[in-house]
């Protein structure tokens, strides 16, 4: 593969992708969410690991495995069901992605200042100017080459979620067997949640969510080294990882922290200030927060390229201008980098000089959520469809027992994307008093736009978006 003229090196190990990996699900900052119903979220965690995050998982090592090349989710999707759906797809995943920046944009700046001076949490300008700063600056280092992108990855989790979630949990572990008093009770009646309750469910949904993600590393499918060996041991050491974590993790602030003193629109910092509070370790929370931006910095920049590098792929496969396939000489897609960074910029700005941050701040976060969950309705649709329509092609990793094992995985994760789809468009109960019919109107609108999209812009597609450009000529495309 080269680029301009210079052949790139395969430069991404089995360590380094299971860090894109890591990085991409940013696994710590959803804990304290997840320890909201105390001993009944290890109880969804393991429901939802089971019917979604394993289902996902098998998934994307198979389809990685047999159709390695860069873009994903487009080359799954377009090789099952054509471009026109593959396009659709890969659009899906760089909309939501771009639509959540402004959130985890925010949260960032805001742990900064947290550690710098918390005044600067009610100054727009310091808002605005850490926002802008932080997106360009990734922007630009990720210019420098998936191995540069991986490092700056590898940073956020060894930083963001090994040491900070070790912390966690050891503490937990330390509280537990001190024998100090414990917030929730180990017993099978706390264990079992009310599935009954909408409210419950709404928070199951958000269990689920915090397991995605794990499909975009392989969007850098053809920068592995041994892409049919080495994407498989990525996976299961991911998805070893990310178990084992969140639930020590999720358990030991369940521990500790009182349940309804779990603010889930307060963010992870206050969480983790109160629980080394309780240890009166109040020094460790600005060093606490330091890792948490940094797990947040890994996240961000693993999410600038991966999707990106999806579109890319559908530019040349015609589908976006040639405008859109320009790389630069570390074969990173340059201008639509540039492109995503013009409109994160505005969006951000808008998002900040929303006069209710907290609403916005939700109901992005909705309809990111929905955005993903239709994609992961095609992505596997289209692992079915694949083993049928394509069944010679070589897979190195193969969910077992042939087409009806295939059958059970991915209707499993096509359940667990629906459902969590329709509950998303129940607003809890405290959205209620500003008017349910907005709420809904506006994520349907929301997702009929996003989802009609691709279908305008290949309206207007010429005949001059199909002609390769000279260094896609010389890698003989």
């Amino acid at each position: 593969m080269s680029t301009n003229g210079r052949r790139l090196t395969r430069s991404l190990s089995v360590f380094s992708l299971a860090m894109i990996n890591l990085a991409a699900m940013g696994s710590i900052k959803n804990w304290p969410v997840n320890a909201e119903f105390g001993l009944a979220s290890i109880f969804y965690l393991i429901v939802a690991a089971i019917i979604f995050f394993i289902p996902l998982a098998l998934v994307s090592a198979e389809l990685a495995t047999g159709w390695p090349k860069t873009g994903g989710v487009f080359v799954w999707v377009k090789e099952a069901f054509g471009h026109r759906t593959g396009f659709l797809a890969i659009w899906l995943l760089w909309l939501e992605n771009v639509l959540w920046y402004p959130t985890i944009l925010s949260f960032l700046a805001s742990t900064i200042a947290f550690v710098v001076n918390p005044s600067l949490l009610e100054n727009t300008n310091y808002m605005v100017g850490m926002i802008l700063a932080i997106f360009w600056g990734s922007t630009i280092a990720n210019l420098f080459g998936m191995r540069a992108s991986s490092w700056i990855s590898t940073f956020g989790v060894i930083f963001g979620t090994f040491i900070a979630g070790f912390i966690i949990i050891g503490l937990g572990a330390v509280w537990f067997f001190d024998g100090q008093p414990l917030q929730i009770s180990f017993n099978v009646k706390s264990a079992l949640p009310n599935l009954t309750s909408v409210d419950q469910l709404v928070f199951f949904t958000g269990v689920i969510l915090s397991y995605c993600g794990i499909e975009m590393s392989g969007i850098h499918a053809r920068e592995v080294e041994h892409p049919q060996r080495d994407y498989p041991k990525a996976i299961l050491l991911t998805v070893i990882t990310i178990l084992f974590m969140s639930l020590l993790g999720v358990l030991s602030i369940a521990m500790v922290i009182p349940q309804d003193e779990i603010n889930l629109t307060a963010g992870s910092l206050q969480a983790f200030s109160y629980f080394v509070s309780a240890y009166k370790l109040d020094w460790l929370t600005p060093v606490m927060a330091f890792f948490i931006a940094a797990g947040a910095l890994g996240s961000i920049s693993t999410w600038i390229v991966g999707p990106s590098k999806g579109l890319l792929a559908a530019a040349r496969s015609g589908d976006l201008p040639p405008f859109c396939r320009k790389l630069n000489s570390r074969g990173m897609p340059l201008n639509l980098l540039i492109i995503q960074a013009v409109i994160v910029s505005i969006i951000s700005l808008l998002f900040l000089l929303m006069p209710s941050v907290n609403s916005a701040y939700f109901i992005i976060t909705v309809i990111v959520s929905q955005l993903y969950l239709i994609m992961y309705l095609l992505m596997f649709a289209a692992a079915i469809k694949l083993r049928y329509k394509k069944p010679n092609i070589e897979r190195t990793y193969k969910i077992p027992f042939g087409n009806v094992g295939m059958w059970i995985v991915a209707s499993l994760g096509i359940l667990a994307s629906a459902f969590t789809l329709i509950i998303g468009f129940f607003p809890p109960t405290q959205l209620l008093s500003s008017g349910s019919g907005f709420y809904v109107g506006f994520l349907i609108s929301g997702v009929i736009l996003a989802c009609i999209a691709p279908a305008i812009i290949l309206k207007f597609k010429k005949e001059s978006w199909n002609h390769p450009l000279p260094h896609e000529r010389e890698e003989g495309k």
